[in-house]
Order: structure tokens, then C-alpha cells, then sequence
């Protein structure tokens, strides 16, 4: 594994430690309801998915990507479908397994990195859940690469990303909001960016290395990888986390289907 992913991987352990937002399971009230068939799912931070964008869960094979942390994953087993949890972090991972034990659920969870399907075979999959968390790898192309070959035809992507106008902003100091003067370029990398110092801050701190996309590999990769992209819709997160937030949305969502 990359050293910035053994990092990563820590740093998201450390995030279920501190009760990262992303990190804290449903209730199980919201299992219960799942199972009468009332429910949603997060892409990106606020707004959830249209309804409209899952197919008939029940017995199908559903992929959550890159989406552990309790959250999503229980939500689509209590409605039906065959889960596997797969993500970096086993501690996220083991917010899964803990709602699952506790609420008697069918889920699976599977260790590893998103840009790495290998282990699992062509055309199983009637769904891949992926909300915003390819900012966590180097390069998203194999993703979607990967997606495609383990969907069955007529099968579908959800995946959430972030706009890449946010990483033209300096936001290496978490603790300082940042201004809107624009520092960098796109596509983005901490690992070139961050000083040395900075980079031993976030490895002491527990803070992920993120890296910006470029719309052309976030949209551009889907479709070059065979995808036919049939929904989008743009999200944005709290104002007080970021100027920007006030006058731009910051995140987007896209349903993709294989034909």
C-alpha cells in the first residue's frame, strides 16, 4: 500500500475516535423505518439522493464504496439489498459491523482501497454507492474503471465528488478558515502542496491527505470508462466551514448507468 494510504487509513481511524460526522452510525430508528421502506442515503453532505435513482434493492447486490462509518450501508441492507462495506479504515469499518450485529442485518465489510476491485469478479454488482471520498486517492480513474467492470449491464454508479474549485483555496491550516485567494492550481495534492511541516502536522493530527480532481477525470472518467451519466445534481456544505459555501455550490452528484 502507499505510504499516503496507510495514512489515510489511520487518519480515518483516528476520525471515528474523534466522532467525525461521517463516523457515527444511524439509529436504530432509522433501521426501522429502512426495513418499512422509509429511508435515504447521503451523497454528499445535506441534500439526499432522489429516490428515484435506486433501483428495486430487494436481493440485489450493492457496493458501498469507499462508504463505511455505519451510515449508508445499513441503511440499504435494512431496505433489502446484499451489502458489502468496502473502505480503507477498519475503524469506520467496524461502525458497520457494530450496527449490523445490533440490528441483525446482512452486511458484509471488506477492508481495502478504492482504487483496487481486483478481488472482486465482472458483472456482480446491480449497484456501487460512492459518496465524496475520491478526494482520499491519488488518481480516481481506475475507480471508475473498476466500477464498470464489476456492474452487471444495467447496473448503476451513485457517486458523490467534490467540486474542484475548493482546493484553489489554502485550507492547510484547519484550524483557520480559509480567505478566497487563490494559491493553487487544479488538479491538487497535498503531497506536493504541503511543506514538510505541514505534512507532519496532518500525520500527528490524524488529518487526511486530500487531493482535487479535475471535472474532465470526475465526469470525463465516468464516460470514458462506458458509463452513460442520466442524473446530477450539485450540493453545498455549512457557510460557516468555508467562505465559498455562500456563493457556489461545492460538491456534485452524478447516477450513471452501464449500459
Amino acid at each position: 500500500m502507499k505510504e499516503y494510504l496507510k495514512h489515510n487509513q489511520r487518519a480515518w481511524d483516528l476520525q471515528v475516535q474523534k466522532k467525525n460526522k461521517w463516523t457515527v452510525p444511524v439509529s436504530t430508528d432509522e433501521i426501522t423505518q429502512a426495513k418499512k421502506g422509509v429511508w435515504q442515503v447521503l451523497l454528499t453532505p445535506w441534500k439526499p439522493v432522489p429516490s428515484a435513482w435506486f433501483p428495486d434493492l430487494e436481493s440485489k447486490n450493492v457496493l458501498c464504496l469507499a462508504s463505511a462509518g455505519g451510515q449508508q450501508g445499513p441503511i440499504l441492507s435494512a431496505a433489502g439489498a446484499n451489502v458489502i462495506v468496502y473502505d480503507l479504515s477498519t475503524e469506520q469499518l467496524k461502525q458497520d459491523q457494530t450496527v449490523a450485529k445490533k440490528e441483525s442485518l446482512t452486511l458484509q465489510t471488506i477492508q481495502g482501497d478504492m482504487s483496487d476491485l481486483s478481488r472482486f469478479p465482472d458483472q456482480h454488482f446491480d449497484l456501487i454507492f460512492h459518496p465524496v471520498s475520491n478526494c482520499f486517492v491519488h488518481d480516481i480513474q481506475p475507480v471508475w474503471q473498476e466500477s464498470y467492470r464489476i456492474l452487471k449491464s444495467g447496473g448503476t454508479l451513485l457517486a458523490g465528488f467534490t467540486n474542484p474549485l475548493l482546493y484553489l483555496f489554502d485550507e492547510s491550516n484547519p484550524n483557520i478558515t480559509p480567505n478566497l485567494e487563490i494559491v493553487h492550481t487544479i488538479p491538487y495534492s497535498d503531497l506536493e502542496k504541503l511543506s514538510n511541516d505541514q505534512k507532519e502536522f496532518y500525520i500527528r493530527d490524524g488529518i487526511p491527505f486530500e487531493f482535487g480532481h479535475t471535472l474532465e477525470d470526475q465526469i470525463g472518467g465516468q464516460i470514458a470508462a462506458g458509463f452513460i451519466i442520466d442524473g446530477f445534481y450539485e450540493d453545498k456544505h455549512n457557510p460557516i466551514d468555508h467562505p465559498i459555501y455562500k456563493h457556489i455550490s461545492t460538491f456534485m452528484a452524478t447516477r450513471a448507468s452501464k449500459p
